[in-house]
C-alpha cells in the first residue's frame, strides 16, 4: 500500500484529511457536507460508543429513542435555544415529489405542502421535553436518566471529515430532576464521565471547565466541557454537559408534586460527545506515516504477518502464528492474523502502520528457528524480538505501556504549550505560537467578542477550581479575579 501523505509541517490541514481518506476511516459522499464512514472508522467509533453506553449505565442511564423531525413550533418555545441553531437547521417544508411536466426529473409537489414545516434535529431539547411532558406528574416519576444514540444535522457552511460535518452521530443525554442540586450535580458528573473516558480510553488530555457566557449552549444555564489542545496548537472541544435550569421545563410545562404537595418546574440538563472524538484522536496522536490509535481503542490490537517463500514454509509458520492467536485471546486481545497470498508483506506493513495498529508481529523461517518473533511498535516506529513462548504476557504488557505512554506524551505537549501572559502583546505572540493562553478578561461578553474580532481567539473555558489571582484584563486594563484559557480553536 503506498502512502501519499502530505506532512504536518507543511500542511496540517491536508494531512488530516489526507489520513482519514488513506487510512480508510471516511470519504466524502454525494451530499455536501456528510461523510460516509467506512468499516475501519466505523470500528472505531463503535469502540467508544460501547465504553461510553456501559460508562453512562454504570451511572444509571437508560437508553431510549425520540424522532428525528421536530415540529417548527416546539423548536420556537425556548427563544434562546431557538436563536442559537436557527441559523443551522434544515427545514422540511414538503413530502413527495412528482414528475416535471416541463422535461425529465421530479419537482416537488406544491400540492404536498406540509401543514407545519419540520426542523431535521439539530438536538432534541424540544422534541424529547416536549414527551417528558406526559412523563413526569410526580415526584415519584423523577429523576428522568435518558440518553439518545442517534444522527443530527446542522447546516454547515465550512466542514470537515469528523470535525465539523453537516450530518454527525453522537448520543445525547437529557434528564429531570426534583431539585437544582440534583440537575447541577448531574451536570458535573457527566462531565468527569466525559474527561475520564476521553483520558483513560482515547488517552487524550483534557481540561475540565465551564464556558463563558458567549460561549454556553443555547438556553443553558451553564456549560462544562472538556478541552484538548491538538498537535497543530489548535484547540478542540471533546464534550460538554449543560444544567439547563428549568427553562425547558416552562417552556414545555413539565411539571410534577412535590412531596409536600406543591406543583414546581423540573431542573433540567443534556450533555453529549459526537464523532468529532474521532477527529481529536486523529489529530492528537497520528504522524506523517498515518494513524496511531491507543491500543483500548484499535479494533485490532496486533497483526501477525507471515513471511515466508513457499507453501511449506507458510504451513510451519502458520502452525505457529495459530497458536498465538490463540493465547492472544485467551487474555483477551484482539489479534488478526493477515495470512492472504494477495499482498506482499511490505504492502501489509504499509497498511497496517497506515490505520494505526499499536502493535505488528513478523514471523519468518529464521524466526522459527530462535522461537523468536519480530515487534514493532506503531506509536514508536521501533522493533525488537521476544521469546514466542510467554508472549502473549509481553504483548500484553506492552499494549498498556502503549497506551500509558501515548497519553503521557501528548499530555507533555499540551502541558508546554499552555502560556501565561499579561499584555495584550504577549497574549497575540502566544497565539501566534500556538496553544492555551492563560490570560485575564474583565469578564464582559463585549471585551470577549472584541478579542475574538482581533484575534479569532476564543475564550475555551474557565478551568475548574480556578484559582483566584488579582490582574488586569489583557486587553481593557480593567480589574480581573481570575485567569481563563483562551486558544483559536476548531
Amino acid at each position: 500500500m503506498a502512502k501519499n501523505l502530505t506532512t504536518r509541517d507543511k500542511d496540517y490541514s491536508r494531512w488530516y484529511n489526507d489520513l482519514v481518506v488513506q487510512a480508510d476511516l471516511a470519504d466524502n459522499s454525494g451530499v455536501r457536507g456528510c461523510m460516509v464512514i467506512k468499516p475501519h472508522g466505523y470500528a472505531i467509533w463503535e469502540k467508544i460508543q460501547a465504553e461510553l453506553d456501559f460508562r453512562f449505565k454504570e451511572t444509571g442511564h437508560v437508553n431510549a429513542y425520540f424522532p428525528l423531525f421536530i415540529p417548527k413550533s416546539y423548536f420556537s418555545k425556548e427563544a434562546a435555544h431557538v436563536d442559537g441553531f436557527a441559523k443551522e437547521c434544515a427545514v422540511v417544508t414538503h413530502y413527495r415529489l412528482k414528475n416535471n411536466p416541463d422535461g425529465p426529473g421530479v419537482i416537488v409537489d406544491e400540492d404536498a405542502k406540509l401543514e407545519e414545516e419540520l426542523i431535521v434535529r439539530p438536538t432534541s431539547e424540544t422534541i424529547i421535553w416536549d414527551s417528558y411532558r406526559n412523563w413526569v406528574q410526580s415526584y415519584r416519576d423523577l429523576p428522568i436518566l435518558v440518553n439518545q444514540w442517534a444522527n443530527v444535522v446542522r447546516w454547515e457552511m465550512r466542514t470537515r471529515l469528523f470535525l465539523r460535518t453537516t450530518e454527525f452521530l453522537w448520543q445525547e443525554g437529557h434528564t429531570a430532576h426534583a431539585t437544582e442540586a440534583e440537575a447541577v450535580a448531574e451536570a458535573v458528573q457527566m462531565l468527569h464521565v466525559y474527561g475520564d473516558f476521553v483520558e483513560e480510553y482515547m488517552a487524550i488530555p483534557v481540561i475540565r471547565g465551564v464556558k463563558s457566557d458567549n460561549e454556553r449552549f443555547a438556553g443553558a444555564l451553564e456549560t462544562y466541557c472538556i478541552e484538548a489542545l491538538m498537535q497543530d496548537g489548535k484547540a478542540l472541544q471533546a464534550g460538554t454537559s449543560h444544567f439547563l435550569g428549568q427553562n425547558f421545563a416552562k417552556a414545555f410545562d413539565v411539571k410534577f408534586q412535590d412531596k409536600d404537595g406543591e406543583v414546581k418546574h423540573v431542573w433540567a440538563t443534556s450533555w453529549g460527545v459526537s464523532t468529532r472524538l474521532m477527529g481529536a484522536l486523529i489529530m492528537t496522536h497520528s504522524d506523517d506515516h498515518g494513524l496511531v490509535l491507543p491500543p483500548k481503542l484499535a479494533p485490532i490490537q496486533v497483526v501477525i504477518v507471515p513471511i515466508y517463500r513457499g507453501e511449506e514454509e507458510l504451513q510451519a509458520i502458520d502452525e505457529v502464528a495459530n497458536a498465538l492467536v490463540a493465547d492472544f485471546k485467551k487474555m483477551g486481545i484482539r489479534v488478526k492474523y493477515d495470512h492472504r497470498d494477495t499482498y506482499k508483506p511490505g504492502w501489509k506493513f504499509n497498511e497496517y502502520e497506515l490505520k494505526g495498529v499499536p502493535i505488528r508481529i513478523a514471523i519468518g523461517p529464521k524466526d522459527l528457528e530462535k522461537g523468536t518473533v519480530e515487534i514493532a511498535r506503531r506509536d514508536t516506529l521501533t522493533k525488537s524480538y521476544l521469546p514466542m513462548e510467554g508472549l502473549a504476557s509481553e504483548v500484553s504488557s506492552m499494549l498498556d505501556v502503549i497506551q500509558v505512554e501515548l497519553f503521557e506524551r501528548a499530555k507533555a505537549h499540551r502541558d508546554a504549550n499552555i502560556h501565561f501572559v499579561t499584555t495584550w502583546e504577549e497574549f497575540t505572540a502566544a497565539l501566534d505560537r500556538g496553544g492555551f493562553v492563560s490570560a485575564h478578561w474583565d469578564g464582559s461578553p463585549e471585551t470577549e467578542d472584541q478579542i475574538k474580532d482581533k484575534t479569532k481567539a476564543t475564550i475555551r473555558c474557565i478551568p475548574l477550581d480556578n484559582p483566584l489571582e488579582e490582574g488586569q484584563c489583557i486587553l481593557t486594563g480593567k480589574p480581573s479575579t481570575q485567569r481563563v484559557l483562551f486558544a483559536r480553536a476548531y
